[in-house]
């Protein structure tokens, strides 16, 4: 009777084992373009694109500047922030349809070229910049406007009324006096207020006083406004209104500080806070800035998808050619374990070399691909995954997601604008130099 009760027992944890490693075996994800991808493909082909591209949905994107627009209303105004979308024909899209000239950028080279291709833009530079980077600009905006005879001075763009640089410290602001001072010019400044993020920005009333009191009397400097980022607010675990809330009464304080100690209102100054992953918590309620940033919303990459922005579609990927399409997954110097991993998990079945890879993305369409981890990542060949359920051939597109825009963006040149079935531009992204 213990005998066939001990086999009973084991039998029974053998039985279990069993069902729990059926239990744990990877499903088949795998599935065919949807329509939307079908949709896609045909338009790259019919243009007769073969590399590696960066392709964005233009009805996608116009939606989400109309969604951007409903939530912020004529409560706030709205300044794009340009690293996100790295192009000036994008960049002159979204400003004819979310009507604003103001932009936030963080790049010396992008700033030169903001000034010479949109001169009517509005520019709050989005981090402190090293004061010769600052140099950098005004040399290569002299340089342009002495070999451009053609343009008259008052079509040009005017750092003096159409830029803010945003300074953090009171050793910075001396630098940039200075560099005023060199220049014989003036130079409007924003000062970076730590709101909670906690990455640089004044964070005492003696240094920002003390800051006040340097611009009020340089005559090469004057005040353009306040700057108080706070994406930590979207992310950070607990209580999201209260630490927007927190974030905002900091702001406040700077506000109040800044009014007593100037003796006047600054409320027609630039007071900037928001960005992508916090522009909605601002719906509702008096807050003291009067501007909004946000950028990569607009695109929505796979970083931003976050309840804040749920009612943001995707409007990029990256779509890249199959260069080979294998129906099984072998691993060099080890036979055998490409069998093993395709007998275990289906979706290791089959294999999909692609032009390029290893970017901020992760596979969108058809589903069910996946990087081997055991082949590795290659910038030049990337391998992917997929199961049987999977109809993907040479010269076929696999889409991937972008994880982020502003760095992702910058990688195939052009940008390939569709509409529908139909490739409608390449608008040229904007220079690293």
């Amino acid at each position: 009777m213990k005998t066939t009760r001990r086999n009973l027992l084991l039998g029974g944890l053998a039985a279990g084992a069993v069902s729990s490693a059926f239990l744990l075996k990877p499903k088949d994800r795998g599935a065919d373009h949807t329509p939307y991808f079908r949709q896609l493909s045909k338009a790259l082909d019919d243009d007769g694109i073969s590399t590696p591209s960066l392709v964005i949905d233009q009805q996608k994107l116009r939606s989400n500047i109309a969604t951007l627009k409903r939530h912020i209303g004529k409560r706030f105004d709205y300044r794009i922030v340009a690293k996100s979308l790295p192009s000036i024909p994008l960049l002159r899209l979204i400003m004819e349809e979310a009507d604003t000239n103001r932009l936030m950028l963080f790049h010396q080279p992008f700033l030169s070229q903001v000034a010479e291709e949109i001169p009517g833009a509005d520019v709050l530079m989005g981090k402190p910049m090293p004061v010769a980077a600052a140099r950098t600009f005004y040399d290569r905006l002299a340089n342009n406007n002495n070999s451009d005879n053609s343009a008259s001075d008052n079509k040009g763009f005017d750092p003096a009324r159409q830029l803010q640089w945003l300074v953090d410290s009171s050793a910075r602001l001396q630098q940039y006096q200075s560099l005023a001072e060199q220049l014989g010019t003036t130079l409007r400044i924003n000062i970076e207020l730590d709101v909670g993020l906690h990455r640089g920005g004044v964070q005492n009333d003696p240094e920002f006083v003390e800051m006040l009191h340097l611009i009020e009397s340089s005559e090469q400097l004057s005040l353009a406004g306040l700057m108080g980022y706070e994406p930590h607010v979207a992310k950070v675990p607990g209580d999201k209104i209260g630490h927007r809330n927190n974030a905002m009464a900091q702001y406040q304080h700077y506000i109040t500080l800044a009014e007593q100690t100037l003796g006047r209102s600054i409320q027609d100054l630039t007071l900037n806070a928001g960005g992508s992953p916090t522009y909605q918590f601002y719906d509702e309620g008096n807050f003291p800035h009067n501007e909004l940033a946000a950028g990569s919303c607009l695109v929505k990459p796979t970083d931003f998808d976050l309840p804040s922005l749920a009612d943001h579609t995707a409007a990029s990927w990256i779509a890249t050619p199959v260069i080979k399409a294998l129906d099984k997954t072998e691993i060099p110097g080890v036979d055998g374990l490409g069998s093993l991993m395709s007998a275990w998990n289906p979706n290791r079945r089959q294999t999909f070399f692609t032009y390029g890879g290893y970017w901020k993305a992760k596979p969108e369409s058809p589903s069910g691909l996946s990087t081997n981890p055991v082949y590795g990542r290659s910038t030049n060949q990337e391998m992917y995954n997929g199961s049987a359920s999977i109809n993907l051939n040479q010269d076929d597109w696999i889409f991937l997601r972008p994880t982020q825009s502003e760095f992702v963006f910058l990688q195939f040149g052009d940008l390939i604008i569709v509409e529908g079935e139909k490739v409608i531009g390449r608008w040229p992204i904007l220079k690293n130099t």
